[in-house]
């Protein structure tokens, strides 16, 4: 068993130590998902699941039995099968489950309706994702009904469900070393994929082209996916927070907005870097660049341990704001406007995200109604933006369809915080200075 799997039996200990007494954690597999006909998505495994033992194959559940002489983690999965394995690849089965993923006691998926009835008989509560999934709501019912069938033979069906996303989710919020390893290193893959991107750039090419050098920097450093759809959009583009068409023609004067990052062993980077397609900023992308970038840094400074999650927020409201008065945009005091929220024309999402297995990550923003205070091994992104959209009539037609965004991924240490995101060009003299030396001579 290795280090990585000595970890999640710390993590399932951590969680079991959390539950009510007598009661049981359920935990189903992701599902395999439809691409069209029959054919499916590529399988990525649930991160809660993976989490807690870390089967990257279908058709399992974990059971977790706090007390249980016999054992306390319990996986069901598939029963090795030559015939599926020729078609499909190696599968664990319950002896390579016990050995391998240190759980307690394993049984074939199979027999499930067998046995799992048995271990919850008597169990007061039920822990599991409630609402996430209706057939997996729908079978734990029936485990609960045939026990409660057998109720004149002295069975004792649950009489309370529970959701358990929240004790889970509050243990995934806090990364180890070792995830944080894995983050710095989905960073680095995702910083060669957005400089590669950067460096072909040019007018002329379509959004497309830049993607597919994300993608190749992402899989031939051995990352399977990307963390999410990747954004590449170019002019008006930018001003799209979600697009993901990736289809349109580069032109001359055309900012590039990449938002992108890659997965790598089921942990995520998010980055976004914006530049021009023609390697320099012309005076007012320079200007919004500068802003974007002036807010970031300080947001970038507020975290720390104790400090509010709401922070970072704020202060890149005040930077953008001040300095959307300073350059013309908006008119009026920055209390007034911020009150008003008249920012939100230009600045309309927050300031970041928890980032981790899932790139927007599990856990609380705020704690009985409170924004909850920073603690290290949290993982936020920040990711200010201005996108001035072109029918906005307000501003002056220079300004218009300019759209920029900056974000980094950002750990909270012991004494501030660490960038992971690193080494990618961010200033607009490096940006600048990167693309004239990446243009191939003629």
């Amino acid at each position: 068993m290795g280090n990585e799997f000595r970890e999640m039996r710390k993590r399932r200990r951590e969680l079991m130590s959390q539950m009510a007494p007598n009661s049981i954690a359920l935990l189903p597999a992701a599902p395999a998902r439809v691409r069209s006909n029959d054919t499916d998505y590529p399988y990525r495994q649930s991160s809660d699941f993976y989490y807690l033992c870390g089967l990257t194959e279908k058709n399992a559940l974990l059971a977790l039995i706090p007390g249980r002489r016999k054992g306390q983690a319990v996986l069901f999965c598939q029963q090795k099968n030559a015939l599926q394995e020729l078609w499909e690849g190696k599968l664990l089965g319950p002896d390579g489950a016990r050995e391998q993923l240190g759980v307690d006691d394993a049984y074939p998926i199979a027999d499930i309706d067998d046995i799992l009835p048995g271990l919850i008989d008597g169990r007061e509560r039920i822990y599991y994702p409630m609402g996430a999934d209706a057939g997996f709501d729908e079978r734990v019912m029936q485990w609960v009904k045939s026990i409660r069938s057998k109720a004149k033979l002295g069975a004792q069906p649950p009489g309370e469900f529970l959701l358990l996303d929240h004790l889970l989710h509050e243990l995934r919020l806090i990364k180890s070393p070792a995830e944080v390893k894995l983050m710095e290193k989905a960073a680095a893959i995702s910083a060669e994929g957005h400089k590669r991107a950067m460096s072909v750039c040019a007018p002329g090419k379509h959004e497309f082209e830049l993607e597919a050098e994300l993608l190749y920097a992402f899989y031939r450093n051995g990352s399977r996916f990307p963390a999410y759809g990747s954004i590449v959009g170019a002019g008006l583009n930018a001003c799209t927070l979600h697009y993901d068409s990736n289809d349109a023609l580069i032109r001359d004067g055309d900012l590039v907005l990449i938002d992108a990052g890659c997965e790598y062993q089921h942990y995520a980077a998010d980055i976004t870097r914006t530049f021009p397609a023609n390697g320099r900023f012309n005076a007012e992308q320079k200007a919004i660049y500068e802003l974007v970038l002036k807010a970031q840094l300080a947001a970038i400074e507020a975290i720390k341990p104790g400090a509010s999650w709401n922070e970072p927020h704020d202060i890149s409201v005040k930077v953008i704001t001040r300095g959307l008065i300073k350059l013309g945009l908006l008119q009026g005091t920055p209390a007034k406007l911020i009150k008003d929220e008249a920012y939100k024309d230009f600045y309309m999402h927050r300031v970041g995200h928890w980032i981790g297995m899932d790139v927007h990550d599990v856990g609380d923003y705020k704690i009985d109604g409170n924004w909850r205070l920073f603690e290290p091994g949290m993982v936020t992104t920040i990711e200010p933006g201005i996108y001035i959209a072109p029918n906005n009539r307000k501003v002056a037609k220079q300004w218009r369809g300019i759209g920029v965004r900056i974000e980094d991924d950002v750990l909270v240490t012991r004494n501030g915080s660490r960038i992971l995101s690193k080494g990618i060009p961010k200033t607009v003299a490096e940006i600048e200075s990167f693309m004239a030396e990446s243009q191939p001579v003629h």
